[in-house]
């Protein structure tokens, strides 16, 4: 069993300003994260930071101390896209997270990890990419504990997997920018709408619930995907790494929170309380359950008490 679980954050899914990205990295380099995913996975047009400024950003954080790797776009379109991709492939020092079969081929026999949007569903899958460079992949959101238990009494030797345990969850990707589309703009005119929601655009169901955000081509969940109240569970499933997704306020505050539970220093509820605190819209872990992935097992099992 792995007493303590290493600390990843994943590449930062939203649109911000360069000055900020960089700030925010600033942070993270004496954050208790042990992996730092950086690069742009979901819109080419977000290009305030270039491939040379990842890279220089990638050479500072290793500095630091921190294992970097380089995170690819989840939908390619354009040729340009493709040269990018090239690019990041061939870096030669940083591990390459491929987000797309596209990129899978390109890492073919170099090391290599597998995102969430490759979608590893069972075991053969995993032992295919294993054989073609696979390092560390990350189990898909939207599947069960009971899931993870078989892939990882399954999985090949050498191959260590990676959970989200926190963020909005991804969902879906389209061809089509639904944020742009919210404000009747081609998605070849978009105005940089992205920049104006730095955690995505929320989206309420006619009796006002929460349920979706659009963060450009993709789809989110409203609710945050939290599993620090199943840290327990996650050590008994032998998880390498646990996954944190940037969020665009607290997300150092929401780091030390996980670490100090993974090391014992502040118990799972005092954890999940002060987390929640943090929370844009409210909390979900209903994958993680077998259940609808808007459900809440913890305020469940609270409500029918009451």
């Amino acid at each position: 069993m792995n007493a303590k679980p290493k600390l990843s954050l994943g590449p930062v899914l939203y649109y911000w300003a360069k000055d900020q990205l960089l700030d925010f990295y600033e942070e993270m380099a004496s954050s208790p994260v042990d992996i730092i995913y950086l690069g742009e996975t979901i819109c080419s047009k977000r290009s305030l930071m270039r491939t040379d400024d990842w890279f220089s950003l990638a050479e500072r954080l290793s500095a630091a101390g921190k294992e970097v790797v380089f995170s690819t776009l989840a939908l390619l379109e354009a040729e340009s896209e493709l040269k990018r991709l090239r690019r990041l492939c061939d870096n030669g020092k940083h591990l390459v997270e491929a987000n797309d079969m596209g990129a899978v081929q390109m890492m073919r026999g170099k090391p290599f990890v597998a995102g969430h949007s490759v979608n590893i569903y069972n075991e053969r899958t995993l032992n295919l990419l294993a054989r073609q460079g696979l390092k560390r992949w990350v189990f898909p959101v939207e599947l069960s504990k009971q899931t993870l238990k078989v892939m990882q009494e399954l999985r090949p030797e050498g191959v260590e997997t990676e959970l989200f345990a926190y963020g909005r969850l991804p969902l879906a990707y389209s061809a089509r920018c639904f944020t742009a589309r919210a404000y009747n703009l081609p998605k070849d005119d978009c105005q940089y709408r992205c920049l104006d929601f730095p955690d995505g655009l929320t989206l309420s169901a006619q009796d006002d619930t929460r349920f979706l955000a659009l963060n450009g081509i993709q789809t989110q969940s409203a609710h945050t995907f939290n599993l620090i109240s199943e840290i327990d569970q996650i050590r008994e499933l032998d998880v390498d790494v646990l996954r944190i997704s940037p969020q665009a306020h607290h997300t150092g505050k929401i780091i030390a929170l996980f670490d100090q539970c993974l090391r014992g220093d502040l118990s799972l509820e005092s954890g999940g309380e002060k987390l929640d605190r943090l929370i844009p819209v409210g909390s979900c872990n209903g994958y993680w359950y077998g259940d609808a992935g808007m459900e809440n097992k913890a305020q469940a099992a609270a409500q029918a008490l009451l």
